[in-house]
């Protein structure tokens, strides 16, 4: 294809997955009642919020901006599938074939990670929040308002979401060979503390059950990522011992095959 017509395909699949997300938004926005009761409940399960589950808007326009975020981030969720097939339409036809199931293994796998993530979040989030609204003492009441706990509620989710993308890109590493196997396996305390450590930073609530709620799953997801590499290694094996390469070293050639072959110098058509 030439330029122009790679902008022109660019700019069709653009207006589409607009098309959906603004389709999306708009049905996020009518039906805002359910999604607002989904991402109220954690409120709602804390000391405070048993008692009056109530939040509160300052500003003329708090409702109806807050309204518009959560329809637009709803929106952007479930038209995910549309426009993330129309950037992979776009993308895939410049792959090879193995490429095209690495992609296809890879974009599953951070959608499954990233929405366990969001569970993970969505059920540890009332317990962060009841920690933050009664760590002064049961004499202190916070006036919580709906747009500064949606954001919360948002953040905990993206941030949950984004920290369980990491054994993707550990066994993205591992497949490169930038990150081998031995090297995950040799550097397993300093990774499962580093993990502990950015737990500790990116948690936005910063209360320890939410802290290990989400470093406990990112140490396990890292072991799973070294069965996966082990696996991997011992195909190869497999495969370098059936083509009696297994004993060479790196550094070390292969035999050629100097055997002639006869070609038919005929067309195949022939």
């Amino acid at each position: 294809m030439a330029l122009a017509e790679h902008l022109r395909e660019l700019r069709n699949r653009l207006g589409i997955s607009l098309l959906g997300l603004f389709v999306g938004v708009v049905v996020a926005f009518i039906y805002w009642e359910p999604i607002y009761h989904f991402l109220s409940q954690p409120y709602c399960q804390t000391s405070q919020g048993q008692k009056d589950c109530n939040l509160f808007a300052f500003g003329i326009f708090d409702q109806f901006l807050v309204r518009l975020k959560v329809s637009f981030i709803a929106g952007a969720v479930l038209t995910a599938p549309l426009w993330l097939y129309q950037i992979g339409a776009f993308i895939t036809p410049a792959l090879h074939r193995r490429e095209k199931k690495y992609a296809a293994a890879f974009l599953a796998a951070s959608l499954v990670l990233f929405g366990v993530g969001c569970v993970f979040a969505y059920l540890t989030v009332a317990r962060g929040l009841d920690f933050l609204l009664s760590i002064a003492g049961g004499d202190v009441l916070t006036l919580l308002s709906i747009q500064s706990y949606l954001s919360f509620v948002t953040l905990m989710l993206f941030a949950f979401g984004v920290a369980f993308l990491f054994p993707v890109v550990v066994t993205f590493l591992n497949l490169t060979g930038i990150f081998p196997t031995d090297k995950m396996r040799s550097s397993r305390r300093g990774m499962i503390f580093g993990i502990w450590a950015v737990a500790a930073l990116i948690t936005p609530s910063q209360d320890p059950f939410t802290f290990m709620a989400m470093a406990v799953p990112l140490c396990l997801l890292y072991e799973v990522c070294i069965l996966i590499g082990r696996a991997r290694d011992r195909t190869r094996r497999k495969a370098l011992a059936a083509d009696g390469l297994a004993d060479l070293g790196d550094d070390e050639t292969s035999e050629l095959d100097l055997t002639l072959t006869y070609v038919d110098p005929r067309p195949s058509s022939l």
